[in-house]
């Protein structure tokens, strides 16, 4: 009965750490520049696009999560950080529902032509959600920078309804993304190769050429569909 009790009390600690750690920077973290881009209260900080403030519908809190809600054809709309940021890291926890699709933009910001654009890490289900047969060679896959770069075959997604971890480095030109502690993805924004991927985009059209840009705000994507943030949190390079 003693070893029944001390297991319970094991697994509540493990809880409660947990829950502890979420939204949260550790001393390390925080010595190494890190900084919450989400509080798990409210969205202070954020904003929408061409607005100074975030939508007003579409977007709720609950339990520390930012949950973008399913609003058929009124979508509350994409929110985006009121800063900017060239060389930066960026981490997200997300979690998706069966056939649904978002996405972590960054450096967007509004082009000359084309409108407000930016590189977009996918956040898709592969398998329910028809975009992962759609673009080229699987570059709508998740993880790899939307009709652009597929993903590494090997990648590894945890489960719908289980969090994963989408993690950006930007430097320079050079531009790495990473799944659940994984790297997947590097391009090089100056390289020919990048050049003519774009030219075979739907971007192929913008000015200046898509990605060629120095900063940009970050976005996180109301596509119509049921999916949670939390531990959104960048630091500077």
């Amino acid at each position: 009965m003693k070893r029944i009790y001390l297991i319970l009390m094991g697994f509540m600690l493990v809880s409660v750490l947990g829950s502890a750690q979420t939204n949260t920077l550790t001393s390390k973290e925080v010595k190494d520049g890190w900084k919450l881009l989400f509080n798990g209260k409210n969205l202070d900080g954020w904003t929408s696009v061409g607005k100074d403030t975030p939508p007003a519908t579409g977007w709720v809190i609950e339990n520390g999560e930012l949950i973008v809600k399913k609003t058929g054809d009124k979508r509350g709309g994409d929110i985006i950080t009121k800063d900017q940021y060239s060389d930066f890291e960026l981490k997200v926890d997300f979690k998706i529902t069966k056939g649904a699709n978002s996405g972590i933009k960054y450096f967007f910001m509004r082009y000359e032509k084309g409108g407000w654009l930016g590189l977009e890490y996918q956040i898709l289900d592969d398998v329910n959600h028809p975009d992962a047969k759609l673009g080229r060679d699987n570059n709508r896959l998740q993880a790899g920078l939307y009709d652009m770069y597929a993903p590494d075959a090997k990648k590894k997604d945890n489960p719908i309804g289980e969090w994963n971890e989408a993690r950006i480095v930007a430097k320079g030109s050079k531009v790495e993304h990473y799944l659940n502690g994984k790297k997947i993805l590097t391009f090089d924004r100056k390289s020919s190769d990048y050049r003519k991927t774009w030219e075979l985009s739907k971007y192929k059209d913008c000015a200046p050429m898509f990605g060629d840009v120095k900063q940009g705000h970050i976005l996180l994507q109301d596509h119509g569909d049921i999916v949670s943030f939390r531990n959104v949190k960048i630091r500077t390079l």
